[in-house]
């Protein structure tokens, strides 16, 4: 694999594992506030991320060794509206700056897997940025965010509140291929 690529690789795989681990610490501080919808979307997205980080491991499959990952990390716990906000504003990040440049590069290195691996995230962070969108407005007005449950794509991350999907709009996944997550 290309050495630029392989690097941007790393740098999502960091991030996203970040990402994993963030939304699982604010997914307790909203439950303690009160708000368990909040909770469940937080520890489904991610679950999402969780996917991304194997997504861009497996496509290193053929990158040996130790590495140093420098990844965008944002740390602190605020209040639910704030936590959403913070991770709102890290799935804008890696939709509008993060990912188009790192596909650019697979794409101009013709690294496949990669392209695969990014083209997924980048179609899922979109959701994720939108629900925790929305779930903030709620918040805000001292309500929980109005889900039943959560689904999200095992092969790409893409998110679904509510049932989902006969087939994942990103990757063509059938339903089987989704993991609730319910109250």
């Amino acid at each position: 694999m290309n050495e630029m690529t392989a690097e941007n690789l790393r740098s999502a795989y960091g991030g996203e594992s970040q990402a994993h681990m963030r939304y699982r610490i604010w997914a307790d501080k909203a439950e303690k506030e009160g708000f368990p919808n909040v909770a469940r979307l937080f520890i489904a997205i991610s679950y999402a991320e969780e996917v991304h980080a194997t997504n861009h491991f497996t496509a290193l499959a053929n990158v040996d060794g130790d590495h140093l990952v420098a990844s965008m990390g944002g740390f602190g716990i605020g209040t639910t509206s704030e936590n959403l906000q913070g991770a709102a504003d890290g799935e804008h990040f890696e939709i509008h700056q993060m990912y188009p440049a790192y596909l650019e590069v697979a794409k101009m290195q013709k690294e496949r897997s990669a392209i695969t691996s990014m083209h997924y995230a980048l179609e899922a962070e979109k959701v994720h940025e939108r629900l925790y969108l929305e779930a903030k407005k709620s918040v805000d007005k001292g309500e929980d965010y109005d889900i039943e449950d959560v689904h999200i794509c095992d092969v790409c991350g893409f998110t679904a509140i509510d049932g989902a999907p006969d087939v994942c709009p990103i990757c063509g996944a059938k339903r089987e291929k989704f993991t609730a997550f319910t109250k």
